[in-house]
């Protein structure tokens, strides 16, 4: 199994996902789709922009969930690279089920695909460099676990899933405790387990959370100079993280400076939905089929 077939969300959130999807869009039935012969027929997934594939999975179920024996083909994998003008996938099923579920299944599929593509135009400016890309808590309600999913096919990590799983000690926090060292021995009192990221404001801080043992510390919104007095300062010691106005023109300065991760909350909240489509019948002989990587 491969490392992104095992992160897939456990296939009952999928589901989950999809019969929400499909409600939605369906209600009490596909009043256009009854109007049409409900006989077998075949459709093709044509890819119309470059991009990064991903949510694959949330594609085949919702067109199994009305169709449980629709035949699926697909000649690309989630986290390959696509190409303008290829055809992704060919289905074979009922023609009113196909197109039921188009739209639901392409919803997921372009904007999960879209979350990739951006993940690795980041990935692929930041060139031949340690720095990793990390995506935040800025997702689409409900579908959380999807998009961090669609960034690990772009090439990035994911960041703490949830207020649950890490301790992320930021400005309000270490008020309220009095100091960096307060908030931080309070958290490894109750949760000694869990990993520990301090959020800065400037260098006093940065010493500060470097006299810790916490997991990672993040410099936020510092400037470049800032930014490489600070790495200079670390030495290594705890890797930093960045966040605060990345972008595709800055981000291989950022990782030429040294730094270890940089968080990138638009690579899940500010969408660019990938341009697919899905049509009823047998593809071109013009057009080709992707080539899975």
């Amino acid at each position: 199994m491969n490392t992104l077939a095992q992160a897939l969300p456990p296939r009952a959130e999928i589901e989950s996902d999809v019969v929400d999807a499909l409600q939605e869009d369906i209600g009490t039935g596909d009043v256009t789709a009854a109007l049409l012969p409900d006989s077998e027929d075949v459709a093709y997934l044509l890819c119309k922009e470059d991009g990064v594939l991903a949510g694959s999975a949330w594609f085949e179920l919702c067109h199994r969930a009305l169709d449980p024996s629709v035949e699926i083909t697909w000649f690309a994998n989630d986290g390959d690279r696509i190409y303008n003008g290829t055809v992704l996938a060919l289905l074979k099923g009922h023609s009113r089920a196909i197109v039921t579920a188009e739209r639901s299944s392409l919803n997921f599929l372009q904007t999960l695909s879209g979350t990739a593509t951006t993940v690795r135009r980041y990935v692929d400016a930041i060139g031949d460099n340690k720095l990793r890309v990390l995506d935040t808590r800025k997702t689409i309600p409900g579908l959380r676990h999807a998009q961090k999913y669609a960034v690990l096919c772009g090439g990035g990590m994911n960041h703490r899933f949830g207020l649950f799983d890490t301790v992320m000690l930021k400005e309000n926090h270490i008020r309220a405790a009095g100091s960096i060292a307060n908030a931080v021995a309070s958290a490894r009192a109750k949760f000694p387990d869990l990993p520990l990221v301090i959020e800065v404001e400037n260098l006093d801080e940065l010493r500060q959370a470097l006299e810790t043992d916490c997991t990672r510390i993040l410099i936020d919104n510092f400037e470049p100079e800032l930014r490489r007095e600070a790495v200079q300062i670390a030495n290594g010691r705890i890797p930093l993280e960045v966040s605060g106005n990345v972008t595709f023109e800055n981000i291989a300065e950022i990782a030429a400076d040294g730094v270890d991760f940089v968080s990138i909350g638009g690579l899940t909240k500010h969408l660019h939905a990938l341009d697919l489509s899905l049509k009823l019948g047998p593809p071109p002989s013009s057009v080709r089929l992707a080539s899975r990587q």
